[in-house]
Parts: structure tokens; sequence; C-alpha cells
């Protein structure tokens, strides 16, 4: 091991959620920067909010090194979906974007739904802003007031994104040209 070797960092402990709309599972896990927490496992955030790590110290929670050769239920899931993303072309290709724009359909189970959303997320996923592309070709914006939940939409590691990414000017002029969505 040399001193350039990222396995010879120490390893803190991360309390890590995959929240899916409604709710959440969590997990502590031991690895050596919030990066590879989120490198490793596909959808999930590293919280570091003092108030919600001193609750969940309270909680039986799963805790598991990084590296560990079986993750816990759930954890093991999110593992083998980034694995299977690894290789791909576009892997990783926004992670270091503060701010990235995307033109995208919503992830609705009913496939009837074709409505298209541009958006811009920040470094974590969630959205900032959102403009809905309604059928007769005018937007609707929106951003974070207006919604009662807010959880990452994106995963700034998955090679999906590569191919809906749209420009900052495209974005902005959807924004001033659409009304807000006063059906909030």
């Amino acid at each position: 091991m040399t001193d350039s070797d990222p396995t010879a960092s120490p390893l803190s402990r991360f309390l890590v959620l995959h929240d899916y709309g409604m709710g959440g599972s969590w997990w502590w896990v031991h690895a050596r920067s919030v990066r590879e927490v989120r490198e490793r496992f596909s959808d999930v955030e590293v919280v570091d909010s003092p108030e919600t790590v001193e609750r969940a110290e309270t909680w039986e929670l799963d805790e598991v090194e990084v590296d560990a050769a079986v993750m816990p239920a759930g954890l093991d899931e999110l593992w083998a979906k980034r694995e299977a993303q690894r290789g791909r072309e576009g892997f990783g290709a926004f992670a270091d974007r503060e701010l990235l724009w995307l033109r995208r359909r919503w992830d609705y189970e009913d496939d009837d739904d074709q409505t298209i959303y541009l958006m811009e997320v920040g470094s974590d996923g969630r959205r900032l802003r959102q403009v809905e592309l309604t059928p007769d070709g005018s937007g609707l914006s929106s951003g974070p007031d207006d919604w009662p939940f807010n959880p990452p939409v994106v995963d700034l590691f998955d090679p999906d994104l590569v191919g809906m990414e749209i420009g900052r000017q495209e974005f902005e002029a959807a924004w001033l040209s659409a009304r807000p969505d006063e059906g909030l």
C-alpha cells in the first residue's frame, strides 16, 4: 500500500438513506468518503444533519463496511444495481457536477403517461426547479416550496443520465416562458 492508495484512508461512519418517496431504508456504512458511499450504492444519500444523525443513534440500524462481502437486505440490491452500472459508458459522468439540467419522463409505472419534465438538479440529486411540459406545448414551473417532498430524484453516477442532459439555456428559456403550476 502506498500513501496515494485510497484504501489506505481510514474509514468513517456515515448514515446512509435510500429514500423511496413515502419512506426510506437506513444503514450505517463505514467508508473512506461520502463519494465512496455514493459510488458503491445506487440511489442513496449520505445524511449529515446533526439532529438526524443523533436520532439515528437510537435506531437499531444494520452497520456494514463499504467493502464487505455481504451487504444487509436492501443495501445489497443497491450495491448490485451500482455494479451493473459501473462498466457502462457514462458511469459517474455527472458525479462532481454542482448543477445539471435534464429532460426526462417521470418514473411512473404507467407507460401511458408521456409527461416530460425539464429539471434543474443540484449536486445531491434533488430538484431545484422544474418545468412540466404540457401536451399543448406550454410549461408549468415549480420549485421546492411547491413540493411536499423533495427526495433525490436522480443518482448522479447513473450512466442513463448522459442521454437526458440539456443545456442551461434550454432550461432557462423554458423556465422563463412557463407559468407557475397552481395545481400543486
